[in-house]
């Protein structure tokens, strides 16, 4: 039988959990479908459970280890009463109101949730180079943020994986804490627009490895060097860095929501006058919408928004 509540959120990283803190304090009782642990796009507490010292985000001095913060998060939501299921959402249906809303570990055919709104804060997440000990040596010595850990790489050797302007940003902004960057590209020539490329060879921390792809990563806890392969020679070479930045592009989680909302041409959910998207009563925070960004305090800053943006279109439905 399907449970009707005010307010669904989905997903559970920075942006969902302020949300649920904020729809909580406002006696709205908001059912938190966090993900499920075994899930690498729908884990609970989003990306940051992959990130170790967080020394960015306001009010922690001496920083915070990731799981740490979105655990803090969490039990704060729970304090004021927000509802946590740890699962995943199987099928919504957006089509009229209320909104349902389908889960993995329910049982029938009815919605586990009729919801009068909704906020969606799946998130993005990076693309990897799926070989092997990339996740587990993420946060000791690969990294899919230059803003967030290029401080830890401070006199150090790493290298750039990627061709496009992200991927020469983050060169040229690790060149502030590095000895030397160097940036391996699968191709003979970058994608990058002229400008940032430009930039990047007028730089003299940054070299360039061509028609090449990292094949091997070692190191016993953090990694010492990786073995990078020519894609036309297949010869192999030993590159001493500490540091590999993975920087080929993020993609939306939301596939679940294709064909009932908005998106680009990307994926990303788009959103108006705030966090609204094109349905009433359906909501977008946090990476999910946000291509530019990506940052914890971002997101949070736009579950916030969605939240006060929610509380807003309810007050104004029901009168």
């Amino acid at each position: 039988m399907s449970e009707k509540v005010k307010v669904v959120i989905i997903g559970s990283g920075p942006a969902g959990l302020t949300a649920a803190i904020y729809t909580a304090r406002a006696d709205l009782s908001p059912i938190v479908i966090e993900g499920e642990p075994s899930s690498t796009t729908d884990q609970p507490g989003g990306q940051l459970m992959l990130t170790s010292d967080i020394e960015n985000y306001p009010g922690f001095v001496e920083g915070i280890m990731g799981p740490e913060l979105m655990s803090n998060f969490r039990s704060q939501a729970q304090r004021f009463g927000a509802i946590f299921n740890t699962t995943k959402v199987s099928r919504v249906d957006f089509s009229e109101h209320p909104f349902k809303v389908w889960t993995s570990n329910q049982t029938g055919e009815e919605p586990a949730y009729i919801a009068d709104a909704v906020i969606i804060s799946t998130g993005a997440r990076s693309l990897l180079l799926n070989i092997d000990r990339e996740t587990e040596l993420i946060g000791h010595g690969i990294s899919t943020c230059a803003t967030c850990d290029g401080f830890f790489f401070r006199d150090q050797d790493i290298a750039v994986v990627g061709g496009g302007d992200s991927a020469l940003e983050e060169a040229g902004f690790l060149t502030k804490f590095a000895k030397s960057v160097t940036v391996i590209h699968r191709r003979n020539e970058l994608r990058a627009s002229k400008i940032m490329q430009d930039r990047a060879f007028a730089n003299p921390k940054i070299s360039f490895i061509w028609d090449s792809t990292v094949t091997e990563l070692h190191g016993d806890k953090s990694l010492e060097h990786i073995t990078v392969t020519n894609n036309i020679t297949g010869e192999n070479t030993e590159l001493p860095v500490t540091g590999l930045f993975v920087a080929i592009g993020h993609s939306p989680n939301t596939d679940l929501f294709k064909g009932q909302i908005d998106m680009d041409d990307v994926g990303y959910i788009i959103t108006n006058s705030g966090t609204a998207t094109n349905i009433p009563g359906v909501f977008a925070c946090g990476d999910v919408q946000d291509h530019i960004y990506r940052q914890a305090i971002t997101a949070a800053g736009s579950g916030c928004m969605a939240a006060i943006d929610l509380e807003k279109w309810l007050k104004e439905s029901e009168s």
